[in-house]
């Protein structure tokens, strides 16, 4: 009979890569291209990373070290498939051996993509699903500008597949790179807006890594220290714009998040907000904040256990509480924390209506973030989600 503080004992397996976190951080890149046989590099960013300080430094301690490198800029907020294959030609054609990712995670995902098809040499939707990539894909350097996605550290990455308007997932430690330089620094450019929407994603990871049912005593440690730094420096992270202390705690919570998800997976709520942002092409941090609290309604009977956790790690006093009333307001908190975070649309106003639903529903199914949920979905309990958060 198992004991109140008995601990886990069956096999558990935790992947990360090398990393390495703090102010400057980014200017390790170099050494670390050195050291892993550069010859010649892309890097992969996007235009909007060009223009900034930290794009313009990593081409002069690149320049200054006579690294030979190239760049690929043309990678959207949602990559795109055909975005991995103009990527790999041009990877190829050019004769690379490294990539450097300079950028949020759809940079990173990108980047990911990259490095599959030119090892694999097959197109990029050959790889979705899990544990499809046989071989290793080139070394990979990351330097995240957002405290979100923690592509740098997963072993996901996400493509558009852009004929079919959906989200593809693909799974393999073969995606895990071999150094993160996360610098909370280069928080410094980004706008109220990105680092809501990223700072929700992180949150809804970590959520949805401590109720995963491959969660494991490494996950919840990361994934509740997650939630307890995000719960108390989100909001000021937006409207404190300058203030590294804050700006490092959202950094390191994003860590602790990706390390969590990456290892226990995710949920509902990615496998809705996947089809829902390939579909429309919508932000995925804001897809998560709009459905996270409807699929905590959805799981709540299911993780009641793991829900309270979540909620005394926000602040919430659960003593005596029932669960309907815990359920409430942790619902309730994430709500307020998202009207504090300015982020108020529904899925209505996104442009989702009716008729679209049930092709949104079809596609989530096929998710691969459904397998660890902690209550096991049929198309119509995520269609009826999505219809609750019109």
């Amino acid at each position: 009979m198992p004991q109140a503080n008995d601990i886990e004992l069956e096999p558990r397996k935790f992947v990360a890569p090398e990393y390495i976190f703090g102010l400057n951080a980014r200017h390790l890149a170099t050494g670390y291209c050195k050291k892993l046989g550069a010859k010649k590099v892309m890097i992969v960013t996007d235009i909007g990373l060009q223009k900034t300080p930290w794009y313009i430094e990593l081409k002069k301690s690149l320049n200054d070290k006579q690294i030979n490198h190239i760049v690929f800029s043309n990678v959207s907020p949602n990559p795109r498939d055909e975005e991995v294959m103009l990527g790999t030609d041009m990877y190829q054609k050019e004769n690379c051996n490294m990539l450097l990712a300079l950028g949020g995670g759809s940079v990173i995902d990108c980047a990911k993509g990259i490095g599959i098809v030119a090892t694999n040499k097959n197109p990029i939707n050959k790889f979705e699903g899990i544990d499809k990539i046989k071989a290793p894909i080139p070394p990979l350097i990351c330097i995240p500008t957002t405290a979100g996605a923690s592509a740098d550290v997963s072993q996901f990455a996400i493509i558009n597949n852009n004929a079919n308007r959906y989200k593809m997932a693909i799974i393999s430690k073969a995606l895990v790179p071999d150094v993160a330089l996360i610098d909370p620094e280069v928080l410094l450019t980004m706008g109220q807006i990105l680092t809501a929407n990223t700072g929700m994603d992180a949150l809804c990871h970590a959520f949805e890594a401590f109720v995963s049912n491959a969660a494991s005593a490494f996950t919840n440690l990361f994934a509740l220290e997650a939630i307890s730094l995000l719960s108390e420096n989100l909001v000021n992270s937006v409207y404190n714009s300058n203030d590294m202390q804050i700006k490092g705690k959202t950094m390191l919570a994003s860590l602790y998040a990706g390390l969590a998800f990456s290892n226990a997976s995710l949920g509902c709520t990615h496998s809705l907000a996947h089809s829902l942002g390939g579909y429309l092409d919508l932000p995925h941090g804001e897809c998560n904040a709009i459905l996270l609290p409807h699929v905590i309604s959805y799981n709540f009977p299911f993780a009641a256990d793991k829900y309270k956790i979540i909620a005394s790690k926000m602040g919430i006093n659960c003593n005596k509480k029932s669960s309907l009333t815990i359920k409430k307001l942790l619902v309730n908190r994430l709500i307020t924390m998202k009207k504090d975070l300015n982020i108020t649309n529904t899925l209505k106003d996104k442009g989702v209506n009716y008729d679209i639903i049930d092709t949104l529903s079809k596609k989530a199914i096929l998710d691969p973030c459904n397998a660890t949920n902690p209550r096991t979905p049929s198309e119509d309990d995520l269609k009826t989600i999505y219809l609750e958060a019109l």
